[in-house]
């Protein structure tokens, strides 16, 4: 699912793709579901493609979304992140995923990750992992 949720560098939230050519590209806010284009100008890249820093290697973001929701329990992340302190942040990001790479991941990515997590459990999307590809 994460495959057609999209995010765009200077726009708030999350959209979801609804059609496109090759100049342009229609979403769909998951914030207040209005409609609009991203021109190919625009820096757009899809939740699927987006990877988290770990000591090791870097973790697909539906694999640290699955985290969450399996420590959350299927519901949104209750730490106000406008009020959050970096420990919050980060004992939040060590239960999601342990071995994050504290260096690389800033209190800004986790931030946004908790606003994407509950921006989709809001919406409805609850399902992270990418579909199977049938032969």
């Amino acid at each position: 699912m994460l495959e057609k949720i999209l995010a765009i560098s200077g726009k708030p939230g999350l959209y979801k793709l609804i059609s496109g050519n090759q100049r342009m590209i229609i979403v769909e806010s998951l914030i207040d579901g209005k409609r609009g284009p991203a021109y190919s100008n625009e820096k757009v890249i899809a939740l699927a493609d987006i990877a988290m820093y770990s000591e090791t290697d870097e973790v697909p973001l539906h694999q640290v979304f699955e985290n969450i929701k399996a420590n959350e329990g299927g519901k949104q992340v209750q730490i106000d992140i406008k009020t959050a302190d970096a420990k919050q942040l980060q004992d939040f990001m060590a239960k999601a995923l342990p071995d994050f790479d504290r260096d690389r991941v800033r209190n800004s990515d986790i931030k946004k990750l908790i606003s994407w997590y509950n921006l989709l459990i809001q919406s409805g999307i609850t399902e992270f992992a990418p579909e199977e590809k049938k032969d």
